[in-house]
């Protein structure tokens, strides 16, 4: 496996990682918990291990993940499977903040509050991100790599992922400590457990103690969905249970969910599966 390390600054690096043979590599390397890490699996597959290789996490291609753990170092330790590439930028966490605003010590992410506080986010790459990380890495092959034009191109990538608004010099990228992630969760309980009479989001978000944006980026970003898609399918999987059971009817089905008409019921469940209740129990039975 070729690995590239390339130092851009004292507190600002890249790792090019191309594992173009046929077997799968390992990549480890002590890093700082001043530092805040972006790995980009470019190609392929990776799979980051953390305590000691007890959790694993797979990260695939056109996908990225941030950590941050002020607490303690964070080392990497990955397993990148062949024919695959990780593009990992390492950066201190004040000097990332640094691109974000003239004030880093003012920003809430490094507030007192936040400081021992850990951060992780995985999301999908951007193809605008894409592009730019294919440059890094085409430029990385070359004898004598530019610095400048990589540390132009790393601002870049920063700009297209986090700043969502041109006139915002101060926007952060959202992300999520473990209390907001116990919250989420917290949240998605709360609406299981109350599905046919459930809060509304409003009402969800005072009970969870979360600002309503992070309620809805937060649940999606964890779950995959907002939250009421989240329960729809919650509720239309579960009716398709009680259905399977042979013992109620498409009205008591409805009933128990807690919708209004049973035609609500049937309209939602025909969208989701391209039949009826009534349809879905008579192939089942």
């Amino acid at each position: 496996m070729n690995i590239n390390e390339i130092s851009i600054e004292n507190d600002f690096l890249i790792i090019i990682s191309n594992n173009n043979s046929v077997k799968n590599e390992t990549l480890k390397k002590d890093i700082s918990s001043s530092f805040i890490q972006f790995h980009f699996v470019h190609k392929g597959k990776v799979d980051f291990l953390f305590n000691r290789g007890n959790y694993k996490l797979s990260i695939s291609e056109n996908r990225n993940l941030m950590l941050y753990n002020p607490t303690k170092d964070l080392p990497l330790d990955a397993d990148i499977f062949d024919n695959s590439v990780l593009i990992s930028i390492l950066i201190t966490i004040k000097k990332f903040h640094q691109l974000f605003s003239n004030d880093s010590e003012n920003i809430s992410f490094l507030s007192p509050e936040n400081s021992d506080q850990k951060y992780y986010n995985e999301k999908s790459t951007l193809m605008s991100v894409s592009k730019s990380l294919t440059q890094v890495f085409e430029q990385s092959h070359l004898n004598v790599s530019n610095k400048l034009f990589l540390k132009s191109k790393v601002y870049e990538i920063f700009s297209l992922k986090f700043m969502k608004d041109e006139n915002n010099d101060e926007q952060c990228p959202f992300i999520m400590s473990d209390d907001q992630i116990k919250k989420i969760k917290r949240s998605k309980e709360i609406i299981v457990e109350n599905f046919s009479n459930p809060p509304n989001l409003s009402q969800l978000s005072e009970e969870v103690g979360l600002s309503l944006r992070n309620l809805k980026e937060g649940f999606k970003e964890v779950y995959g969905k907002p939250v009421f898609q989240y329960l729809l399918d919650y509720k239309l999987d579960l009716s398709k249970k009680m259905l399977d059971e042979g013992k109620y009817n498409v009205n008591e089905v409805s009933l128990h969910l807690g919708y209004s008409t049973a035609s609500h019921f049937i309209t939602a469940f025909k969208k989701k599966y391209s039949m009826t209740p009534k349809q879905y129990s008579s192939n089942n039975f």
